[in-house]
């Protein structure tokens, strides 16, 4: 007996073979006249930076672990703790698997679809009726049935094919998008880093300058007691010493605040989170030079982000465009059906049916034209963001140039100040102890040499958040070869809870 069924299912399934033919020919017939909606994008691309200086664009291009540059233990832990464990980076590698399942969601309607079906029924119906009595018959009988339905939207016009290339530029994107959410969380970690060095720096001068308020205010006092100073004199050393005290909580806020704010970019409790510092003089500053613009196309992670998205529009649009087009719905249906669950798999109880559906839209309302507006007006809405993204990219590199060549040469003329305010200090002081200058001279030459080693200390770090903003604006570094880096995604590892 199972030979004789295996036999006739083999016969009879050749019958339905050109109904499943056509629904496995139909994707390679998918797409024929898949047109182009590629605007023009008129870059204006210079040949050089302005601030570039005269020595070769190429001498020192970026390493992609730019921030060991600047030759900081504590700041390369910081790095690479913020690589692994920062939330705002996990958030974009999430993003980055939404938007590949949103792949798969939009390549299925390239894809035939089959479903199986099983029904077992019991029928009753009537029979018939005696005129006499009024007795209605019935009959039950059951109906057995198994088959299997396939359809096939023939995307002729290429509309779900737009959609599935729409859908894959946009998980290119949000790659790219996890990568500018990668360097704006290092550059962070960086400039918070130096923010407190900064104010660490800035708390050693201020206590430096106040021992120093305080030993001018003990030789005042001594020479009050010796009837050769005022109590004016007094008063006014005794409201730069409290002057001084203030400046400090201050920058103590700074110190602690911005240690929070680290402990959050490395993914760290801020009560379990320590930070040692130090100060900037110990922060090499590397030697960058910003390559040719033209390169920057490629390496900014943000100019890529905007590329796929204008591809993911100009997609859109022709999606929108072929949906004005007939649809062309093919399907099949086959299985066996019977009254009898033993004779389910026998001869005559097979069946199947084909058909092909044809599908234009007459009046919609307006609704296709209108979602083609729409298309349209996000096409030319990314193709402006895109060519924003380019100019503000060559504005960055320039901005950061120039910040960083001022400020070193700002640096410079600034330590000279503080060194020629210091002996300032110095020798009114010795001077003061001697009876031959005035307080007001000396009072002078402190606030003096206050406000210089503060003005230094920020100066310091204005360079180094021009050195951090230029790697950040040439892309977080280059590859040797010149080309992208491949964007894979990286599990984010939890922290260990000891």
């Amino acid at each position: 007996m199972t030979g004789k069924v295996s036999e006739w299912t083999l016969r009879n399934f050749k019958r339905v073979r050109p109904a499943l033919s056509a629904l496995l020919v139909g994707p390679a017939l998918c797409g024929c006249i898949l047109g182009s909606e590629r605007p023009d994008l008129n870059l204006e691309v210079p040949a050089t930076y302005r601030e570039g200086g005269h020595r070769a664009p190429d001498a020192h291009l970026p390493a992609l672990d730019w921030w060991r540059g600047f030759r900081s233990n504590e700041l390369i832990a910081l790095m690479d703790g913020a690589q692994i464990y920062n939330l705002d980076i996990a958030v974009a590698i999430a993003q980055v698997i939404q938007a590949d399942a949103q792949v798969g969601v939009a390549g299925a309607a390239l894809l035939p679809t089959a479903t199986g079906t099983a029904t077992a029924e019991q029928i009753q119906t009537a029979a018939g009726s005696a005129v006499s009595g009024g007795t209605v018959f019935s009959r039950t009988s059951p109906l057995y049935s198994l088959g299997l339905n396939a359809s096939y939207m023939l995307d002729f016009w290429g509309k779900n094919r737009a959609t599935l290339f729409a859908a894959e530029e946009s998980a290119t994107a949000s790659r790219y998008n996890r990568e500018v959410v990668t360097l704006t969380a290092m550059v962070t970690v960086a400039n918070t880093y130096f923010q407190v060095l900064a104010a660490q720096d800035e708390l050693r001068v201020a206590r430096r300058n106040l021992a120093a308020a305080e030993r001018i205010l003990t030789l005042i006092k001594q020479q009050f007691a010796g009837g050769t100073a005022s109590q004016l004199d007094v008063s006014q050393q005794e409201a730069l010493v409290s002057t001084e005290r203030a400046a400090i909580p201050p920058l103590e806020i700074t110190v602690r605040q911005n240690i929070a704010a680290l402990a959050v970019l490395v993914g760290r409790a801020p009560a379990n989170f320590t930070v040692h510092g130090g100060t900037l003089t110990q922060i090499a500053v590397p030697r960058v030079t910003p390559g040719m613009p033209s390169e920057l196309l490629n390496q900014r992670p943000d100019i890529r982000q905007a590329e796929a998205q204008l591809a993911a529009s100009n997609f859109s649009v022709e999606a929108a465009r072929a949906a004005f087009f007939p649809q062309i719905q093919l399907t099949a249906q086959t299985g066996v059906q019977s009254a009898a669950l033993a004779s389910l798999f026998g001869p005559g109880a097979w069946f199947y049916t084909l058909s092909a559906g044809l599908t234009q839209p007459l009046f919609d309302g307006f609704l296709l034209e209108s979602q083609l507006k729409q298309a349209k007006g996000l096409q030319l809405q990314n193709l402006q963001a895109y060519r924003k993204a380019v100019l503000s990219a060559f504005a960055d590199v320039e901005k950061a140039l120039v910040a960083l060549e001022q400020s070193t040469r700002q640096e410079r003329l600034q330590a000279e100040a503080v060194a020629n305010s210091r002996k300032a200090f110095e020798v009114s002081e010795t001077q003061l102890r001697a009876g031959t200058v005035n307080l007001i001279t000396v009072l002078q030459t402190q606030q003096t040499l206050l406000i210089a080693e503060n003005t230094l200390a920020q100066v310091r770090l204005t360079k180094l958040l021009a050195a951090s903003s230029l790697f950040q604006a040439l892309g977080g570094g280059w590859t040797p070869t010149g080309e992208l880096i491949s964007l894979q995604l990286q599990e984010v590892q939890p922290r260990p809870t000891n």
